[in-house]
């Protein structure tokens, strides 16, 4: 039988962002992107994803803001995570200064959110993949698709996650954690940290890879997907 495999997106990202993972995953399990857009916390956007989940045990992959989400699931729900990837995200909370910086950004997006995908794409992608019609224009068509009022309710989300640390060694089941090696929302370090916290934990950083890991390394993303999922025997 067939696993279950549910994808979190990330900020202003939907399901374009998991393109070249899903059609990779389709032929050894049942693919389902979940949506984290429609609430203001943490907590809320894990129970929305819980209610909606077809399936009622799935190993689960959060991407940056679906990281969030996943931790949190973790705290609601762990009998149904059969096993967690965690991809190009952190286990902290936010910082003053970060939640500073969003409230900028929320302001201006309500005006002008070209501006704010503008402002964030170097940060996004690699310096040799933000250009790419596949990557940076994933990004341009994502953002404009979902909004400005979902780009509000998301960073508020992410302004009021809550600390993940202490919650980690209760993650039991197996974990991949995969971070791009030139991440600079997410670096390395914060990745090597959750790692380190959870015991069942493989860490595995891609070359030439930003905070997009999908979008910028798909190819490497989805292979290190199906070796995983094929040597745990979900």
């Amino acid at each position: 039988m067939k696993p279950n495999i549910l994808l979190l997106p990330g900020l202003l990202n939907d399901a374009s962002v998991f393109e070249e993972q899903v059609v990779a995953l389709s032929t050894v399990a049942t693919v389902e992107v979940g949506d984290v857009s429609l609430a203001e916390t943490i907590p809320d956007l894990a129970a929305s994803v819980l209610k909606a989940a077809s399936a009622k045990r799935f190993v689960l992959l959060g991407l940056s803001l679906g990281g969030y989400v996943a931790f949190e699931i973790m705290r609601q729900a762990p009998e149904r995570v059969a096993g967690l990837v965690l991809m190009d995200t952190t286990a902290r909370p936010d910082t003053p200064e970060a939640s500073a910086k969003r409230e900028e950004l929320i302001e201006l997006a309500a005006t002008d959110l070209d501006a704010v995908t503008e402002q964030l794409l170097p940060r996004l992608s690699h310096p040799e993949r933000r250009d790419l019609p596949a990557v940076g224009g994933v990004i341009q068509s994502m953002a404009k698709g979902l909004g400005a009022e979902v780009f509000a309710r998301q960073q508020r989300a992410i302004m009021g996650r809550p600390d993940s640390r202490p919650t980690l060694p209760s993650i039991t089941c197996p974990t991949l954690v995969i971070c791009g090696q030139d991440d600079l929302i997410t670096p390395p370090e914060l990745a090597t940290e959750i790692a380190d916290g959870i015991a069942k934990a493989r860490l595995e950083l891609i070359a030439q890879c930003g905070h997009l890991a999908t979008l910028d390394q798909p190819e490497a993303v989805s292979e290190l997907l199906l070796e995983w999922i094929k040597s745990n025997e979900f």
